[in-house]
C-alpha cells in the first residue's frame, strides 16, 4: 500500500476526487509488446495484480474504463472478465473520457487517466489526476501529475489503484477483510 505521507498534498487530493479511472491498454495495462502468432491472431499478456487493482476500484464506486486507440479483441475480453468498460478503436480518447464522464454525471476534474505514448496526450492535461508508467514515453512522463515506480504491464496499474484506494480511505479496510480473523500483518 503507497505511504501517502510521500505523496505531496496535490496528489493525494486529486487521487481523493477520482470517481472514473481510465487507461489505456497497450504500454499501460501491457508492456507495451505486441505479440502475433502464425496465424496473424494478436496475444496480450495482463499482469494479475493490476486486474485485482481495477476490480477494488470498482468495488469501492469508482468506475473503470479502458480506452485504446486499437482495435483489440483481448482487450475487450479483459475488460468483459473484470467487468470494466472498453472503448476500443479510439481515435479522439478525450472526446471519448468526455462522453463516459458526462455519462456518469461527473466532472473531468472527478477522472484519472493513465497512458503512455502520443495519443494519450490529448486527454491528459483535461483531466483531475493524469499518471503514467514508468517507462511512458518521455512526451507523456513529463506531462503528468504522477507515475509509478513500475513500468507498464508489471504492476503500474496496481500502483495506481492502490494510491487512489489508499487516498480514498479504503485500503486500510480491504487489507484488514482480506486478512483471517485475529490474523496480524
Amino acid at each position: 500500500m503507497p505511504d501517502l505521507h510521500d505523496c505531496p498534498a496535490d496528489i493525494r487530493q486529486r487521487a481523493a476526487r477520482v470517481r472514473l479511472a481510465c487507461f489505456d491498454v497497450d504500454g499501460t495495462l501491457t508492456d507495451g509488446r505486441l505479440y502475433f502468432d502464425s496465424e496473424g491472431r494478436e496475444l496480450k499478456t495482463f499482469h494479475v495484480h493490476d486486474g485485482l487493482g481495477m476490480v477494488m476500484l470498482r468495488k469501492v464506486g469508482i468506475a473503470v474504463a479502458f480506452v485504446t486507440a486499437r482495435a483489440s479483441a483481448i482487450a475487450e475480453q479483459r475488460a468483459a472478465e473484470l467487468d470494466v468498460q472498453a472503448h476500443t478503436r479510439i481515435t479522439d480518447k478525450f472526446a471519448c473520457v468526455s462522453g463516459i464522464a458526462r455519462e456518469l454525471g461527473i466532472g473531468l476534474d472527478e477522472v484519472a487517466f493513465m497512458g503512455d505514448d502520443l495519443p494519450d496526450l490529448r486527454v491528459l492535461p483535461h483531466v483531475g489526476f493524469s499518471a503514467a508508467p514508468a517507462n511512458a514515453h518521455p512526451w507523456v512522463r513529463d506531462r503528468v501529475h504522477w507515475r509509478s515506480a513500475a513500468p507498464g504491464g508489471e504492476g503500474a496499474v496496481r500502483e495506481f489503484c492502490d494510491l487512489l484506494l489508499a487516498a480514498q480511505g479504503h485500503a486500510e479496510r480491504m487489507l484488514s477483510e482480506a486478512m483471517p480473523t485475529g490474523v496480524q500483518a
